[in-house]
């Protein structure tokens, strides 16, 4: 039997879920909800049945997992809840300092509906956080260090683009070589937050708008640039469409850390990640832990959950036996 998924928002994450399913056998994808016109999202999608939102309250005994991808930081914490009433979700949710509230609000509405919620799933939040979590525990006298890019940072380039004068942007993030590789050499160093990472950005402005002022708008914006060296390049949208269209990111989790009577041996622990394209791998990662959801519904759990109380194996399409004989 195929776990039956919906889509809840369509975008460029709800795009790589729709990719991501049919790269596995044991799912099928049920449609996709959208608050904006069916006819709209239609056009952007491969055959696949696409209703409106409010269609969800009927079609509770036809989806096994809802994924919700679509709307920003500030509608799921709202939508996610909501839905775990009538649906098995997931959602991406990445304001790490929201997670605990978040949970609890999803916690409480799966628990009485009697079913799963896992949040914050993706690469980070999601699998980076899982790698800082095995590291420190393996060595427990020790620094992590996290490192993005090179990537684009959506966030980012989007606060660009709120500024006045800004037709379109990008942003990226890039690590300072020199502090990665001190932590990759072990001397555990203490990096201020401009000395782990500098942010590039490529502008295209409105005809006649003020780059001086704009350049320092974005120098001097807080939580977003204020703390980091920030080169600006003013360049054409023809610039911007040729040379910067993808959506690359990645990064890097080290774990420095010592073992020994007397703390004598050092050790790194090292995961790194580049990707083509952030939504496609985060869909990816939300897509296996569609099918933890679905498992541990069957096993009559409810409540929330994040990656730190998914067993890996409940991540794989195959049954323990074969993940014992292949990968063990």
């Amino acid at each position: 039997m195929s776990i039956r998924i919906g889509i809840y928002g369509y975008g460029n994450l709800g795009k790589g879920v729709e990719a991501a399913i049919r790269q596995n056998p044991d799912m099928e994808l049920v449609g996709v909800f959208t608050r904006r016109s069916p006819e709209s999202v239609s056009t952007r999608t491969e055959g696949v049945s696409v209703f409106h939102a409010d269609e969800l309250v009927n079609m509770t005994d036809k989806i096994d997992v809802l994924i919700l991808c679509g709307g920003s930081a500030t509608d799921l914490p709202v939508q996610t809840p909501e839905l775990a009433k009538y649906f098995n979700v997931i959602d991406s949710f990445d304001t790490h300092a929201r997670i605990p509230e978040h949970f609890e609000n999803v916690d409480k509405t799966a628990k009485e509906s009697g079913k799963i919620g896992i949040i914050s799933v993706g690469w980070d939040p999601g699998m980076f956080s899982l790698n800082r979590l095995y590291a420190s525990a393996v060595l427990p006298d020790g620094k992590d260090y996290t490192f993005w890019g090179k990537g684009v940072s959506q966030g980012h380039s989007d606060a660009i683009r709120r500024i006045e004068g800004v037709a379109d942007a990008k942003q990226y993030t890039i690590p300072v070589e020199d502090a990665l590789n001190a932590v990759r050499n072990g001397s555990a160093p203490e990096l201020s937050t401009r000395q782990k990472h500098t942010r590039e950005c490529f502008v295209v402005v409105e005809e006649g708008a003020d780059k001086e002022r704009i350049e320092n708008e974005i120098k001097t914006m807080p939580n977003y640039f204020a703390d980091y060296e920030t080169t600006v390049h003013f360049i054409s949208r023809e610039e911007l469409e040729r040379d910067h269209s993808g959506i690359p990111h990645g990064g890097f989790v080290i774990r420095s850390g010592k073992t020994g009577i007397n703390l004598e041996h050092n050790h790194i622990i090292e995961y790194s990640l580049k990707l083509d394209s952030n939504p496609e791998f985060t869909a990816s990662v939300i897509v296996a832990y569609a099918r933890a959801a679905y498992k541990l519904n069957k096993a009559g759990e409810s409540g929330c959950k994040t990656v730190f109380d998914i067993a890996p194996g409940l991540l794989s399409a195959k049954d323990p036996t074969e993940l014992r004989k292949d990968l063990l």
